[in-house]
């Protein structure tokens, strides 16, 4: 009998790969080198439910407690909170339970499509702020502080700001300034700081989010750190959270079956980082610097840095562009798969980009930059390529997404789209930030963009596979 996942799991797990993917334990030791190997061992004799003794995730009284507690010291926040379905559920619940029905949220436009979906569930009208553009990489960049004064400003019935700090790419906004500013006015600041668990402990990273006074933070403690996929955790930070509403919230959202393993892989994390995080984490950055000096002069070879950016950098996401040597991020990402057997964690037009964790050694990082190397001086082609810039489209909104009903949509090809009501998100998967949003109008300039995309084989969420797209009749 054939059991697809269980044996791609083991195909891949006996490939000697190199993971700059999350999780941020990278199948490495650090379990049986912190003295949990037995956890790994007896996976399934600790597979259980909410057993005398074992506590209840939304009644926590016991070791669950416990473990929350932990984190609240070990981040410094007023109370946190373990969440079983990935930082995805903290969002929903922070923006349900700082938003009413039918009420204004303040949003950065390249907010994870978790947040987009908080709209639909509460009826709750968008104000969008857009991101600056690192025009030299092509990405999203941070967000002003000042255009969030003016969103605040020109709506003033809005509860609630939402960002993402550091975004995919590692960029971070000046997240100090703007919780004064929405404090100034007296609403609630909720940062995803999915790709940030780790910069508590480095002051050679930015400052963390909980650290710069934002309300609520969402962490993911597996995506950097030492946890289980879809293992994450939410810190509430200031008294202007009703913490029972967050509770009540997070009771709705989440799994009735919270997975203990994964209760249990967040009780490990903490306790590794406790002991050893601040040198886990410096580890990391040496390592990292190590390999852009390595490849610093290799000519065709860019690799983002902090005097790229505007803002704030943390540089243990690392963005590779081999544009000028006529490679796209797809070539990039494929040769390195195939040929090198390292797996990196996102592609897009221009970029790949390495998602590197405390379960990284010194060596994954050395065949990395030997690896490119070599794709520089083999694969390199004649002529740069130039793709068209990132975008978004504003002011093109025409209904509200909860507005949109499923029953008045048809499916029309992509390239016949141009002028009509998108009536799903369209999501370029990761980073996972909407192009188009439900609800606004495909224009011209976007269709374009998609199709760029879609020539260097970026998955695109919305698009179906006979290139139609979903909009409004």
């Amino acid at each position: 009998m054939k059991t697809p996942i269980y044996d791609f799991l083991v195909k891949h797990g006996n490939k000697e790969t190199i993971s700059f993917h999350m999780p941020g334990h990278k199948a490495s030791d650090i379990y049986e080198k912190y003295g949990y190997g037995d956890f790994l061992n007896n996976i399934i004799r600790y597979d259980i439910t909410e057993i005398y003794g074992a506590d209840n995730l939304y009644k926590a009284e016991g070791i669950i407690k416990e473990g929350e507690e932990r984190y609240a010291r070990l981040y410094g926040a007023k109370a946190s909170f373990f969440l079983v379905n990935g930082t995805t559920t903290g969002i929903l619940a922070a923006i349900l339970s700082s938003v009413k029905k039918g009420g204004k949220l303040i949003m950065a436009r390249n907010s994870h499509k978790s947040v987009f979906n908080a709209l639909r569930l509460g009826e709750i009208q968008p104000v969008y702020i857009y991101p600056e553009i690192v025009e030299a990489f092509n990405v999203c960049g941070e967000i002003d502080h000042r255009e969030i004064k003016n969103a605040i400003i020109s709506n003033p019935d809005a509860e609630a700001v939402i960002l993402p700090s550091p975004n995919y790419y590692g960029i971070c906004s000046n997240i100090e300034k703007i919780a004064e500013i929405v404090h100034e006015y007296n609403k609630i600041l909720i940062v995803d700081e999915a790709h940030g668990a780790h910069l508590k402990f480095s002051d050679r990273l930015p400052k963390s989010a909980v650290d710069s006074g934002a309300d609520i933070v969402i962490n993911s403690i597996h995506k950097t750190i030492a946890s289980f996929t879809q293992s994450a955790v939410m810190h509430v930070n200031s008294e202007r959270v009703d913490i029972d509403n967050i509770k009540d919230k997070l009771q709705i959202i989440q799994s009735t079956s919270p997975s203990y393993l994964l209760m249990a892989s967040l009780d490990i994390s903490a306790s590794i980082m406790e002991e050893d995080g601040k040198n886990l984490v410096n580890q990391l950055v040496d390592n990292i610097d190590m390999f852009c000096d390595k490849v610093r002069s290799a000519e065709g070879i860019k690799i983002m840095k902090q005097e790229d950016i505007k803002s704030s950098f943390d540089k243990t996401k690392i963005n590779i562009d081999m544009t000028e040597l006529g490679l796209t991020g797809s070539d990039v990402e494929k040769i390195l798969r195939e040929k090198y057997n390292i797996y990196m964690e996102m592609v897009s037009a221009n970029l790949v980009m390495g998602l590197s964790g405390v379960g990284n050694s010194k060596e994954d990082f050395l065949r990395l930059a030997d690896a490119l190397i070599e794709i520089k001086e083999i694969y390199r082609k004649n002529e740069m390529i130039n793709f068209p810039p990132i975008m978004f489209e504003k002011n093109l909104q025409v209904y509200h997404p909860a507005e949109l009903v499923t029953e008045h949509s048809k499916w029309v090809d992509l390239d016949e789209s141009i002028g009509c009501v998108s009536g799903s998100a369209i999501i370029p998967y990761p980073p996972g930030v909407p192009l188009i949003c439900p609800g606004e109008i495909i224009s011209k300039k976007i269709l374009n963009y998609l199709i760029a995309l879609k020539k260097t084989d970026v998955r695109i969420l919305g698009v179906r596979e006979d290139n139609k797209v979903q909009v409004q009749d």
